[in-house]
């Protein structure tokens, strides 16, 4: 386990929204929701702090945000524009290392271990990228230090927003032990019920479990969270990673019988799944629906599209027409989910063969 690495996960503080007060003065101080009208069907992508304080989250259909947050301001955003911003941000990362990469259009890791300025401080870097973000961009961004992905990312999120953590090698086990079970990556809903009803609740308790009844009770869950939990992980800075497949799901807070609610939530994942697909330069032709039910069996069902394609739209249809497929009405859901797979390059279908 090297030790010696110095990572940075830059997690920029409600994006979207942020670049829409910054464009926008009248929307700054506000409950800034981006989503689309709340009295047409849609979801929540992303909103301001001061929207959050009222219940408001990502993933949310717009008119339930519009019954917590009335006064709101809801408006549908600019993908393009927020793309944009997002390869600026990366220009300035690219200051200090090609070794980034990027998780999405707001957040990356970069391995600054060996940088071009030469700067033995990754805390130092870290400060001077939060500074340039905002001097040249006018966008805030919290950062987290380590000297593994994991640890970052956990880090990034403590002290939003416009926040930095430092998380030293001999420090990592104590702030891990510290940490709410629900804060390590991964652990969603359903594992962190499962955790809880095996009386583990934070980061100490978990470490106190041995190796082997992790694995029993959670499979390889139980390895990951084992070695999470003592600040062990090898994933390196991949700026190069390929990318099988784009996937999004989540699970409900209570689980829902409401097919439209679904697939509310199905357009959500095809916007999103068009912007990773813009992002890393690729398109698919094959679409996969997920849906979890109540007793938690899974069915999964795909179709192979006529092209391939990176259009939300299309995806969103394709996802639709798989829900009707395999949704009967007559159980709940607990978590939906879909992908798009079977990806090949974009400038593959620019390529001209000559001399044939």
């Amino acid at each position: 386990m090297d030790k010696t690495r110095k990572i940075i996960h830059i997690d920029m503080d409600a994006f979207y929204a942020s670049v829409e007060e910054r464009d926008h003065p009248e929307y700054r101080g506000k409950a800034l929701i981006i989503g689309g009208d709340p009295n047409k069907r849609g979801v929540v992508s992303t909103c301001s702090y001061e929207a959050r304080k009222f219940g408001v989250h990502s993933a949310m259909p717009t008119k339930q945000a519009y019954k917590l947050c009335p006064h709101g301001i809801f408006i549908h955003g600019n993908m393009e524009h927020y793309r944009e911003v997002s390869s600026q941000i990366r220009e300035i990362f690219y200051r200090y290392t090609d070794l980034v990469e990027p998780m999405s259009l707001d957040e990356a890791y970069l391995d600054v271990t060996e940088n071009k300025k030469g700067i033995k401080s990754a805390m130092k870097i870290a400060l001077e990228i939060q500074h340039a973000i905002y001097h040249e961009l006018g966008l805030t961004a919290s950062a987290g230090v380590s000297y593994n992905k994991f640890i970052a990312k956990i880090a990034s999120d403590f002290k939003k927003p416009a926040g930095m953590t430092v998380v030293l090698p001999e420090d990592a086990e104590v702030f891990l032990e510290g940490l709410p079970v629900t804060k390590f990556h991964g652990v969603g809903k359903v594992t962190a019920e499962k955790l809880h009803r095996l009386g583990i609740h934070s980061g100490a308790d978990l470490k106190a479990w041995n190796e082997w009844d992790l694995i029993r009770e959670l499979n390889k869950q139980g390895y990951r969270l084992y070695r999470a939990v003592r600040g062990l992980s090898d994933s390196r800075v991949n700026p190069h990673r390929e990318r099988k497949s784009v996937s999004k799901e989540t699970t409900f807070a209570n689980n829902i019988f409401d097919e439209r609610e679904m697939q509310d939530m199905l357009l959500l994942f095809s916007q999103k799944i068009e912007s990773s697909l813009e992002r890393i330069g690729k398109h698919g032709k094959t679409v996969v629906l997920k849906l979890r039910y109540s007793d938690f069996s899974t069915v999964t069902r795909r179709i192979s599209l006529m092209e391939y394609t990176r259009d939300a739209h299309v995806i969103y249809d394709a996802g639709v027409s798989l829900l009707r497929d395999v949704y009967n009405g007559e159980e709940s859901v607990r978590l939906v989910g879909l992908t798009v797979t079977n990806l090949k390059p974009l400038h593959f279908e620019n390529l001209k063969l000559e001399g044939f």
